[in-house]
């Protein structure tokens, strides 16, 4: 995919939804508002003043308690290695697969998850993928890129259909949203990761041109490439192990085969 001018646009909440208080802390708000409750009197609106300044607090607090985990979770972070290289522009990357593979043990360990979703974006002809990082402490900040659909090669002929460049979008936009968040530094060197699992040689993906191969055969013959990518536990056609691509070609071929057989035989 071509290097688009990117901006990941962050926003932070403390929804009462997710704040996280402990069972002492919630015992003793309840039992104070249970107490100006039964007393008449204390205003109504001292109460809910009461209320409004306990959530504020929790609130508070869980930002302070994220930040210092977001902190902790980078100091610990290794370097990532570049496993993967495009071949229309030689640029080495790192795949989605290595990023999780190396980061996710250190960032569990410190109560981060992440979750993605999509939506439309205010830019015409991009599609917006979110990224909320949440802290077990009940703060989380979002986060959201505007790509182009990843249609095209480096030279701007198309090589994928509208379904398959959205998925493609969705898997490079997945990627750097991870680096941003966690500010995750990647290496060439694969003696200067800090002991994060090196890359197995054997998770060599298809190259490019494997890729069009396919994505042209599915398209040929009519082959759902959802099917075909939940058959081989892919994100998208370019995942494809090195390995597992005349496979691939096998399993196509097949597919056509039966869909040329006479019914009943």
């Amino acid at each position: 995919m071509s290097q688009p001018q990117m901006q990941i646009i962050a926003t932070e909440a403390t929804s009462e939804a997710v704040t996280a208080a402990s069972p002492t802390e919630g015992a003793t708000v309840l039992s104070i508002i249970e107490r100006m409750a039964r007393d008449p009197n204390v205003d109504p609106d001292r109460v809910e003043r009461f209320l409004v300044m306990a959530r504020e607090d929790r609130a508070e607090r869980a930002r302070v308690a994220f930040i210092a985990a977001m902190a902790a979770c980078q100091a610990e972070l290794p370097r990532v290695l570049r496993d993967a290289r495009n071949t229309h522009s030689g640029a080495p990357y790192a795949r989605l697969e290595t990023i999780a593979r190396a980061t996710q043990p250190v960032i569990a360990r410190h109560g981060f998850s992440l979750s993605f979703d999509t939506e439309a974006s205010p830019i015409q002809g991009h599609l917006r993928v979110k990224c909320t990082c949440a802290h077990e402490a009940g703060h989380e900040r979002a986060y959201h890129l505007d790509l182009p659909p990843d249609t095209a090669g480096a030279q701007g002929k198309a090589n994928k259909t509208p379904i398959q460049g959205i998925g493609s979008t969705i898997t490079y936009a997945r990627r750097y949203l991870v680096l941003q968040v966690f500010n995750i530094a990647l290496t060439n060197d694969p003696d200067d990761t800090d002991g994060a699992p090196a890359a197995d040689a054997s998770e060599d993906v298809i190259s490019d041109a494997q890729a069009e191969t396919l994505r042209n055969l599915l398209t040929k013959h009519g082959i759902a490439p959802g099917k075909f990518l939940r058959v081989f536990a892919v994100e998208s056609v370019p995942d494809l192990p090195a390995a597992l691509y005349g496979e691939a070609l096998d399993a196509i071929e097949r597919a056509v085969a039966r869909r040329a057989r006479p019914e009943g035989r």
